[in-house]
């Protein structure tokens, strides 16, 4: 007897007698993730971590129980969970950034600052796409940041405006429409081009002095950050990660800020992401309507920055290949590499990467102050 009622309890602490059907139906998006990442190659570093948080979570909800009142114990993922909500690991994400980019492009070719302010018009319109669909201001605030592709700006931004019941599906949103730029931006690009605009060929940047690159990022931390305060976790960060590479004098906190630290960042930071994918939490229809805002906003935002391209290609008399444009969005430097991909179809010996670099630079930039914007509108610090 013993031992059947031992069997018995055994039997029914496996997962199959605990789980619903939305756990199933998260278990084979968690495996199709996990499908492009590895087999089709669609940034892995991100997409495998959160596909394996959301295939966690699904099969053993309790990993994201939060801590007893009682004293008990929280979940593992509980606790990398509150380091998303408390904006640290995006603060750090953008540390690692600045430190593993050259900020030269958008030093030597300061247009490229309203490439990049042109590309954040799809954050604006899936602010207004939410309002619309009756969310309210604050959740409509954290949505609108997936216009921008940039995942650590969504998750620090909805953290800030109290919206941690929808982080979950924003940060996934945002993630997933940055690891599927290679998808989704072309056919917007050659939509709104020609192909004799996308073979235009722009000539040779300038130098860019070491002063130049060193004085950068300390003169926009204090200008962005005195004109906005709220701005100064994340431009902040990222541009003292640049300021580390661009020193020359801090070599080993250059390396561990783009290579260590940035690294276990993100697996913290994807996996706790993916584990608040749990069924109940996302299989509802505002998780459908902010994956849907995502994608129309990011389009919007694609095509935005190709537009304002086509002017300045029209004003400079056809020095300005409109395909940049497109790299205005905060996805760095995958946005730059797709603009260089168009282009080099329509002509093999076009090189557009490091005039993408610009924009996509910029983007970055632009999308941090759009989230300070809004955090000042809101009140919040």
């Amino acid at each position: 007897m013993y031992i059947v009622e031992t069997l018995d309890n055994l039997i029914h602490q496996t997962a199959f007698f605990n789980l619903e059907w939305g756990n199933y139906v998260m278990i084979v998006v968690a495996l199709v993730f996990l499908y492009l990442a590895i087999a089709k190659g669609f940034e892995p570093l991100l997409l495998v971590p959160i596909a394996f948080g959301m295939l966690l979570v699904n099969i053993y909800p309790d990993i994201m129980a939060p801590y007893g009142e009682d004293g008990a114990g929280g979940g593992l993922l509980y606790y990398f969970y509150k380091l998303d909500e408390w904006a640290i690991l995006p603060s750090l994400i953008f540390m690692g950034v600045g430190a593993m980019t050259d900020f030269g492009p958008l030093i030597a070719n300061p247009k490229s600052f309203l490439l990049g302010a042109a590309a954040q018009f799809g954050i604006f319109a899936a602010y207004f796409g939410a309002i619309f669909l009756g969310f309210n201001d604050k959740a409509a605030a954290a949505i609108s940041i997936i216009g921008g592709a940039d995942g650590p700006t969504s998750i620090f931004l909805a953290g800030k405006l109290g919206q941690t019941t929808l982080m979950g599906p924003i940060a996934v949103a945002a993630y997933s429409y940055m690891a599927l730029v290679p998808i989704i931006q072309p056919p917007i690009m050659k939509l709104f081009t020609t192909e004799k605009e996308r073979k235009i060929k722009m000539g040779q940047l300038r130098p860019v002095s070491k002063l130049e690159k060193i004085l950068f990022p300390i003169v926009v931390t204090v200008v962005v950050s005195l004109i906005l305060p709220t701005t100064a976790p994340l431009v902040g960060m990222l541009m003292l990660g640049n300021l580390f590479r661009e020193s020359g004098v801090v070599r080993q906190l250059t390396d561990t800020a783009s290579n260590a630290l940035m690294y276990i960042v993100v697996i913290i930071l994807g996996t706790s992401v993916g584990a608040t994918t749990s069924a109940e939490a996302f299989l509802n229809m505002d998780t459908i309507n902010i994956v849907v805002l995502g994608l129309v906003a990011f389009a919007f935002g694609t095509a935005a920055g190709v537009l304002f391209g086509k002017l300045m290609c029209i004003l400079t008399k056809g020095k300005v290949n409109p395909l940049i444009g497109s790299a205005g969005v905060s996805a760095v430097p995958m946005a730059a590499r797709v603009s260089q991909k168009v282009g080099a179809e329509a002509d093999p010996t076009n090189f557009l990467l490091m005039h993408a670099m610009g924009p996509n630079v910029a983007g970055v930039i632009g999308t941090a102050v759009a989230a300070g914007t809004f955090m000042a509108v809101f009140g919040v610090f």
